[in-house]
């Protein structure tokens, strides 16, 4: 019965999650079908589990019916060695076996109950100080496999074959070359930000704004800031934090996790950190924004 109490849960669990909105703050909401489904699984899996234990109780009180039966026709004494043989042959190791379900059942139920009780944790500026960012060289783009947290500039390359991303990189260009005046918003923020990773030098003196939380780290300089958006690609197993170095006026303070709009020309300039040109946003406007309430962005193909 535990077995069935278990699936219960993760069906609840799930359940849970889909009803507080909560979903997003795991998976790419593009693959909300895939939760549903495991719900539906899970509650068939727990209706099989539960007619199967009831088969089982009544197969059990059938036996014992007639293993009374029984014990009235033979011995009282050459049953009772029987039995002892039996169960010493059978049961020997039974204590090792219950010790085993038990912290399978045990592991099985943490994610559970943190699933259930636990607050769900944004992600925020002291996952990037603990995990570090970078620009990554031609030769790391090459060495990442799927499911890596990627820093700064979003690469879906590692999900496509070489050929197939090659087409994938020139029709999302243009999506954005003809424009001048590039607004990136929840629903093209990754998307966009590849592009002109891809192709910075379409997009040189263009009007690109956007949306995010800043973040100083150790390595910028006075004026400048990066703007970052945590994003998933497929969920948080392979989650990054994307966003570009950005040049405010002079004399601007800000805190690590302010949000913040801006607006400005791409640039480049070289970053010594990271030793290579990367692209730069000189603001003409910014403005000080509430945290959104989805702080997330996602990977729309």
């Amino acid at each position: 019965m535990i077995r069935f109490f278990i699936l219960l849960g993760f069906a609840l669990m799930f359940a849970i999650i889909h009803q507080n909105g909560q979903l997003n703050m795991y998976i790419n909401t593009k693959y909300a079908y895939l939760s549903i489904s495991a719900i539906v699984l899970l509650l068939l899996l727990c209706a099989v589990e539960f007619v199967r234990v009831y088969r089982l109780d009544k197969a059990k009180e059938r036996q014992h019916d007639h293993e009374l039966d029984h014990d009235h026709e033979h011995d009282h004494s050459h049953d009772h060695d029987h039995d002892h043989d039996h169960f010493g042959l059978d049961h020997s190791h039974e204590p090792t076996s219950k010790w085993k379900r038990a912290v399978g059942y045990l592991i099985l139920l943490v994610p559970i109950c943190t699933g259930i009780f636990l607050p769900v944790q944004t992600l925020d500026s002291s996952f990037v100080k603990a995990k570090g960012f970078a620009f990554p060289t031609p030769q790391e783009i090459n060495d990442e496999t799927p499911g890596e947290h990627q820093f700064l500039k979003p690469d879906s390359s590692v999900f496509y074959g070489k050929e197939g991303y090659e087409k994938l990189k020139n029709k999302e260009l243009a999506d954005f070359v003809n424009q001048t005046d590039i607004k990136l918003d929840d629903s093209n923020y990754m998307k966009g930000m590849e592009v002109i990773y891809n192709f910075p030098g379409e997009f040189m003196g263009d009007t690109i704004s956007f949306t995010g939380f800043t973040y100083k780290g150790e390595q910028a300089d006075e004026n400048h800031y990066f703007v970052f958006r945590f994003g998933f690609i497929h969920c948080v197993a392979d989650s990054g934090v994307f966003g570009m170095l950005v040049e405010f006026p002079k004399g601007t303070s800000l805190n690590d996790d302010e949000w913040v709009h801006v607006t400005g020309k791409l640039a480049s300039q070289y970053y010594q950190p990271f030793k290579q040109t990367i692209p730069v946003l000189r603001v003409t406007s910014w403005e000080s924004i509430p945290k959104p309430e989805d702080p997330y962005v996602y990977r729309n193909y």
